[in-house]
């Protein structure tokens, strides 16, 4: 009978830093005492919700070199954790969703044998659905009814509550495509119920019944400075549009995104904002970026990131001998606010890295970060240094928050396992 265990490789606390957060460990219910190591590829399909041995409690200890068994929490559950997503396109979700889903192993890839213009993404241990495939209008539809993609009129949100709450239970779903190349709605594809559940999209929030679904919620929150500035770079360089029908675009666009997409930012657990830099006066480049990591309080299975001193407010400048810094220089910002009325910690950097090595310097300043041993911040922002915004505040945050993500599987699923062992 395989099980799933969670295991912690005791080690001396750091000062300033997060203790060692368990690893997964595919192992057989009479050998319990090896050495936890996570194996990707063990996690798909529906048969993979029964890995607990309800009687099992172990985990592996190292003291030195010697290894003993001792009391834990069975790292198990039987439903699926859910993370929402929510942004308006060209804002990043598809960086993110490589950054967050890397951190638990694995490659994103689509579906295997299925239709190549698939818009979910499999990994070990994550699904990524994107919610566009529960348009009920295809382009041609929305053309005649008069509306956009950002319209609730133009979503399906029966079936996409129907879906993501038979994922969260652990049942397969035959989940609609819609095809972004011709702009219907393809053949369904068969999803089975993953470990970890991403729902990215323009509406992960819109609807309530599909909201309380979620154990995590995030947005990307793009000002409309620099998303400008985004779409000219793109469109301008890339695909020879001019500025007169880039401007049409976004102008048309606004409204719906105003009505129905912004105001989502409200419920979420974290907000990455992307604002201009306040370093360089008068930029309109969009290059250089103040980005803010706002973060809820008292949200389940989520404690704020915070820097030096938790609670004060602080503002950093750590250009120097540790941490090199071109013009316009690096500028951290951390302190309480409120936002729509709810209290959040406020995590800010403005600028960029020069040397991406150096952000060590930087982890070493942060604390709650959910890292599972010192330095995995810096790890996971060299492992995709060739990724937009790798060298500023848009891939820290993110990674950041994939961190949290996986912090809030760990606790959802430690917390459930332990009822079903008491029960």
């Amino acid at each position: 009978k395989t099980v799933w265990i969670r295991a912690r490789e005791a080690q001396p606390r750091t000062k300033g830093r997060d203790m060692p957060a368990p690893a997964y460990a595919r192992t057989s219910a009479m050998n319990t005492t090896s050495k936890a190591v996570r194996l990707g590829g063990a996690f798909k399909g529906a048969s993979s919700f029964t890995r607990v041995h309800p009687k099992l409690v172990a985990s592996v200890h190292r003291s030195g070199s010697q290894a003993s068994v001792r009391p834990a929490v069975v790292q198990v559950s039987n439903r699926t954790v859910v993370i929402g997503l929510a942004a308006d396109s060209g804002c990043g979700k598809s960086t993110f969703m490589r950054r967050m889903t890397s951190i638990f192993g694995g490659d994103p890839k689509p579906p295997k044998g299925g239709n190549p213009d698939s818009n979910s993404l499999i990994s070990d241990m994550t699904t990524v659905i994107c919610l566009d495939d529960y348009h009920s209008l295809d382009r041609y539809g929305r053309k005649d009814a008069g509306v956009t993609a950002l319209a609730p009129e133009a979503q399906n949100f029966d079936l996409m509550y129907d879906q993501v709450k038979a994922l969260r239970e652990g049942k397969p779903v035959d989940k609609p495509i819609y095809n972004h190349v011709t702009g219907i709605l393809d053949p369904a594809e068969t999803i089975e119920a993953p470990n970890i559940l991403v729902i990215e999209g323009l509406h992960p929030f819109f609807d309530e019944r599909v909201r309380d679904l979620l154990d995590f919620k995030i947005y990307l929150d793009i000002s409309d400075d620099v998303k400008f500035a985004w779409k000219i770079q793109r469109d301008m360089a890339e695909r020879g549009h001019s500025l007169q029908s880039i401007k049409a675009s976004i102008e048309a666009r606004k409204p719906d995104f105003d009505a129905y997409i912004d105001p989502q930012k409200q419920v979420a657990d974290v907000v990455i904002q992307v604002l201009p830099t306040q370093l360089i006066p008068d930029d309109n480049e969009g290059k250089v970026l103040r980005v803010r990591m706002i973060q809820k309080e008292g949200v389940k299975n989520f404690t704020p990131v915070y820097l030096y001193d938790e609670g004060s407010t602080i503002s950093w400048i750590p250009c120097g001998r540790k941490l090199t810094c071109s013009y316009p220089g690096i500028k951290f910002f951390y302190g309480p606010d409120t936002y729509y009325g709810q209290e959040v910690s406020v995590l800010e950097m403005d600028g960029q890295f020069d040397k991406l090595d150096e952000l060590i310097y930087v982890e070493s300043h942060l604390s709650n970060t959910s890292a599972k041993y010192y330095g995995e911040i810096t790890q996971q922002m060299l492992k995709h240094a060739e990724f937009p915004g790798s060298n500023n505040g848009t891939g820290l945050f993110q990674t950041l928050v994939g961190l949290k993500v996986r912090e809030v599987y760990e606790k959802v699923t430690s917390a459930e396992s332990a009822s079903a062992v008491a029960s």
